[in-house]
């Protein structure tokens, strides 16, 4: 039996009101069962590629109802595998109906509003899937590691209630989109410090790779441990029933991407979209149109 086989959802998630520690989770977890790692890799990528196929047919049945949208949140530390999952994952998905969006430093324009502004105003509409390479979450993971990044947000007020109040915006927007039919899939990318250098220095080794390369990745190295604090605190305060966070185990790749694949595809099927209805009268129509059709059809080849 394997995990893929189960609730997946159940596995990974993070129970709401639980208080979890990274330390406690593994990130180089490569299945549950007696296979051999190559086994194991080889079942994972063909899950991916049966979850790669019924996610293009889940994304259609979604685009055609226009009654829900998807909100996925991917969030981890540099070098976690967030842009793999991105094109792996969504392949062969209809780029009509989804988008990506990353976001980086803030401009000036995004740092005059509130902190959820610019990631608000880039939501999914109705029928679309939008994933969000790192999110609002930032607010409450680098710029809590680096305080000093508040100064530019001119702030009216900072105290010691400032992260609290930010989790509760969260979790109260959150909310509010599910109420409305944006279903929020939120995914943490675990990775070790140790799994972290080997790919930074694979990035450095390779001249293909140089170009995904920043310095300041390593340098944000010296506060991982703030970081997995930080993220601690974040999974805890805002995995919620209607938004919970999956602690994905991200060292090896294709780990991660099988089992966001499928929780993705399992998160649509489980909203119940379908394609639209045609009424009798509808129907009556488009057999007289087709008859019409046919019938020029059997005109012109007896021509």
């Amino acid at each position: 039996m394997s995990v893929y086989d189960e609730d997946i959802r159940a596995h990974f998630r993070v129970k709401p009101g639980t208080k979890i520690h990274l330390k406690d989770y593994d990130p180089d977890w490569s299945g549950d069962d007696q296979l051999s790692k190559d086994k194991r890799k080889k079942r994972a990528e063909a899950f991916l590629r049966e979850d790669v196929g019924d996610l293009i047919e889940a994304q259609e049945r979604l685009y055609a109802s226009r009654s829900w949208a998807v909100l996925i949140i991917l969030q981890g530390m540099d070098t976690s595998g967030k842009d793999g999952i991105i094109k792996h994952v969504m392949s062969g998905v209809n780029p009509q109906g989804c988008s990506v969006v990353s976001f980086k430093k803030p401009t000036e324009e995004e740092l005059a509003h509130d902190f959820l502004w610019r990631c608000v105003k880039s939501l999914p509409e109705r029928g679309k899937i939008t994933l969000f390479n790192r999110s609002y979450y930032e607010e409450v993971l680098v710029v809590k590691v680096h305080p000093e990044f508040l100064e530019a947000q001119r702030l009216p007020r900072v105290d010691e209630n400032l992260w609290e109040n930010r989790y509760k915006s969260i979790n109260r927007l959150e909310r509010h989109l599910t109420r409305n039919g944006t279903a929020v899939v939120k995914f943490f990318l675990h990775i070790s410090k140790e799994e972290q250098r080997q790919r930074l220095l694979a990035r450095l080794n390779d001249p293909a790779k140089l170009w995904k390369f920043s310095a300041n990745d390593v340098a944000e190295r010296a506060y991982w441990d703030q970081y997995q604090g930080a993220y601690e605190q974040m999974l805890n305060a805002t995995s919620t029933e209607h938004a919970p966070w999956h602690i994905i185990p991200a060292n090896h790749k294709w780990v991660a991407r099988a089992t966001v694949a499928r929780i993705i595809t399992n998160v649509i099927d489980t909203l119940h979209v379908g394609y639209p209805a045609v009424s009798d009268e509808m129907m009556e129509k488009y057999e007289q149109i087709k008859v019409q059709l046919e019938s020029e059809g059997s005109s012109q080849t007896a021509g």
